[in-house]
């Protein structure tokens, strides 16, 4: 399994339980920021979801094109797999993008997905 995806966490994903359960193993991962977006709560209604994070109300960024507005978090190295696997846990409630973080950094994050044009 090579993990070198890297991936941006600033909530659940950074549980134990939920590394566990999604990954079967636990991450090291290093601290990085994401500028441009700002945290809001989410409510899950994915029961496994929910019972995995132990959490109804999750975060979920949400871009604001702000310099200002910061998201903490954690890049951690996921394999194919494990980036699947992160897809089913999010669901569509987030989009996956690729962001460039305070570090230069290039990672996948999971966000609020951006309404199409003219919706």
């Amino acid at each position: 399994m090579r993990a070198d995806i890297p991936l941006f966490s600033y909530g659940t994903l950074q549980k134990a339980e939920v590394q566990l359960g999604s990954y079967g193993r636990l991450l090291d991962g290093v601290a990085d920021t994401l500028h441009g977006f700002r945290l809001e709560p989410i409510t899950i209604r994915n029961a496994d979801v929910v019972g995995l994070s132990g959490l109804e109300v999750h975060s979920i960024a949400v871009a604001t094109g702000d310099a200002d507005d910061v998201v903490p978090g954690v890049v951690f190295l996921l394999s194919a797999d494990e980036l699947a696997a992160t897809d089913t846990y999010e669901g569509d409630n987030y989009q996956r993008i690729e962001v460039v973080l305070a570090s230069g950094r290039r990672a996948f994050a999971y966000v609020a997905p951006v309404p199409a044009a003219g919706a």
